[in-house]
This record gives structure tokens, sequence and C-alpha cells, in this order.
């Protein structure tokens, strides 16, 4: 006797002679073990189609990888094994329909955000150093687009990149500051909005309203979630809060980006397949890398070994500036507070951050505002840690610099 399924039942084999209890464990075992193997193959199916699509959805920066190899002799050496410096680029491109309502680009494409991201060797924290736009220095002569090249020049930091993209841009920041970066991301302000609506918005607190008609924000003050448009406006917004520096629009961006980290790690995202795929593939379809993050494989190992650091080790700050004396519209170093911050990131030094209020009073040496030698480590001094010169002394004071942390951003 047959079910309806045409399977023998416990009664009646195929040939109408009884089936042994034994004989048929078996045929169900083989059966349920069919079903699952059809299962995991149409997981594994689908999970190497998806892999596929975010891995195809990466843009490969080849034009900048031909061009530093060209000037590799020119570049820093790295000194610290198993750090990594990471430059992080948005582009203020009109190009696109994401990016066309923000109207023409005056000439080109410019770097509307650069931030040098550190990672130590030990992954147990991450330093993010903003240069702004408006920063003097020296840019080499670059390869444009159309194939002539710039002569050196001694301009506004911006310009590298509407010269000759990342790799110029990457040049200028290895001229100015001797830190050889490994690897570089781009994202336009669509892909900025795609990464930001991913993860749900991302939220910030005002003291005061906010109105920027250049930027299209209007915020009211208090508590609030950004999402797309809002999200970009408050990170570009130039004059519609403090004094309309560059400088103050730094400062918002790293308290959002600080706000953005502490979102990610709350809710688990990086742990959670199913928040994980959004932002993967938001941050995948938006983002033009060098040939070592230009894989989904690059990418995962990248946040593997940071999704771990807490949020009060992921300090953000911006490069000692001040206005240039020959234009105060633009910036120039903060000599030798600029060199110390760079000289610690090339060693994979450790830093310490503070809001100036809790730095009380002290360089980024170490020492105090009127140039004496500190008289102690105390709070916003930073932690001690042993001379690299001296044994049997103190300890010297580990430099602390005007910034912030991801624990101390959003709503509190």
């Amino acid at each position: 006797m047959k079910d309806s399924a045409g399977i023998p039942d416990a009664t009646g084999a195929a040939g109408g002679s009884p089936e042994p209890p034994r004989d048929r464990r078996r045929r169900l075992l083989r059966w349920t073990a069919a079903g699952v193997s059809l299962l995991v193959l149409a997981g594994a199916g689908a999970g190497w189609w998806l892999y596929r699509k975010l891995d195809a959805n990466i843009t490969e920066d080849t034009s900048a990888a031909s061009e530093l190899e060209r000037f590799e002799r020119e570049r820093p050496t790295a000194i610290a094994g198993g750090s990594q410096n990471i430059l992080l680029i948005g582009s203020d491109s009109r190009a696109g329909a994401d990016n066309s309502r923000y109207g023409r680009d005056g000439g080109g494409q410019r770097s509307d955000t650069v931030i040098l991201l550190h990672l130590p060797a030990d992954r147990r924290s991450a330093t993010a150093v903003s240069i702004p736009r408006d920063l003097m220095t020296d840019v080499p002569s670059c390869l444009t687009a159309d194939g002539s090249r710039t002569a050196a020049q001694f301009v506004q930091f911006n310009w590298a990149f509407q010269w000759g993209g990342a790799a110029c841009t990457i040049r200028t920041v290895e001229k100015l500051t001797g830190i050889r970066i490994d690897h570089h991301m781009v994202m336009d302000f669509g892909g900025f909005k795609k990464m930001v609506n991913a993860v749900g918005g991302v939220e910030v607190c005002l003291k005061q309203p906010m109105n920027d008609t250049e930027a299209r924000l209007h915020l009211p003050a208090g508590r609030q979630t950004l999402r797309g448009e809002q999200a970009l406006g408050f990170v570009r917004a130039r004059y519609g809060q403090g004094d309309g520096s560059d400088t103050e629009r730094m400062d918002r961006q790293q308290q959002f980006l600080g706000s953005l980290v502490k979102k990610v790690q709350s809710n688990g995202v990086l742990l959670n397949p199913g928040r994980l795929y959004p932002l993967l593939d938001a941050a995948t379809s938006s983002v033009t890398t060098d040939a070592g993050l230009a894989s989904l494989r690059g990418l995962y190992e990248l946040v593997r070994g940071m999704r771990d650091i807490p949020t009060e080790q992921v300090k953000f700050l911006t490069v000692p500036r001040r206005p240039y004396a020959a234009n105060r519209n633009r910036d120039e170093l903060v000599q030798p507070d600029a060199a110390r911050l760079f000289q610690r990131l090339r060693a994979d030094a450790p830093l310490t951050v503070a809001p100036p209020t809790e730095a009380d009073g002290r360089k980024a040496d170490g020492r105090k505002a009127d140039g004496r030698e500190p008289d102690g480590v105390r709070a916003g001094a930073g932690s001690a840690e042993p001379s690299p010169t001296r044994t049997g002394t103190a300890p010297t004071p580990v430099p602390t610099f005007t910034g912030t942390t991801a624990g101390m951003a959003g709503c509190r």
C-alpha cells in the first residue's frame, strides 16, 4: 500500500510486503537528508548571489593606482607594521542624478571633506583626523583628467582633488604629513545619503536652530534623527550655525560620524545579517576605492578589525590649524602641534583627545599654554607612557589634542 505521495506506508512496501520499522526509519532519514541538502544548496546559492552582487557594486580606482605607482619613490615608507592609514574623501561632484540637484560643480569636483583614519596595529582604537579644505599647502604636480600635468603649487588643499582626483590628494596628504596612505575611499553626496538611510538615520542634538539656505537645511533646536537630505545638509552646512567657519563645519561632521558609530554598534548592525545587508549594499554601491578595498572581502576585513573598538576609543580631531596670515579665509598649520600629531600617527603611538574646556590649557605637545613643562598627568593631559629614550625616570605624558570621541557624541 502506498500513501498519496506514492511512498510505501508502514504496512506495505512497494511490492506489497510489510516494510520493517528499521527500513522505514532509514527511508525517512534519507528523505530528510535530501530535503535539508536542498535547503542548504538553495541557501548557499542565494548567499553566493548576494556576495557576487555586493562585490560587483564596488568601483575600483585604477587611475589612482597607476599614478601612485609612478611616484612610488617619493612616497613615505610605512613605519609601524600592522597599522593602517585610510584616506576618506567626500566629493562634491555634481555628476549623476543624486548629485546634480545641488547645482553646477564650478568647473570640476573638489574634496568637500577629507579625513585621515588611523587604525593602530592592535585595533583597540581609531583616530579620525579632519584636514581642512581651506588649508594652504604644497600640492605636487598632478595628472589631470585630460592627460596634462599641473605645476607644483602652494595652494588651497581641496584644489588637489579637482586637479588630480584621489591620487593627487593622497600625494598631497603624504607630503603634508609624512604618513603613508595605505587605502582610500571616495564617496559622493548620493552615497552618503544611502549610508545614513541604511542605518535608519542618525540622532543629533542642537542647542539652537540651524537655517542654511545653501545647504537646504532648516532644523529646530533639540533632539532629532536626521536622514537623507537633512543629514547631508547637516554635515555640509557652513553658515547656519556658529561663526560660519569651516572649522565648525568639521566639528559638526565629527559629531555626526560619532553618532553614526554609536548607532551602528548599539543596534548590533555588524552582527545582524538582516541589518547588515542594507548597510553593505549602500556602502558598496556608494564608494570608489583602491584595489585593496575594492572587494567585499577587503571591506569586511576592514570592518571586522573595527567592530570591537569601544566608542570611547574612536577619536575625532582636526589637524591643529589657525587662520592663514596672508588670508584670514584660509588656514595654516599650528606648529609644533601639527608635527607632533603626525609623528604620533606615523609611529603608531597613543594619543588622547579632550574638549577645549577639559584640556587644562595644555598644548598638544604636553606643555601648558604658557610654554612651561607639565606638572603632572591630569585630566585632559592624557595618560602616561614610558619614555622611549630614558630609563629610571618618570614616564612622559601621552599628548592630548582638542577633539572628541564617539562615546561623547549624540544626546546625553
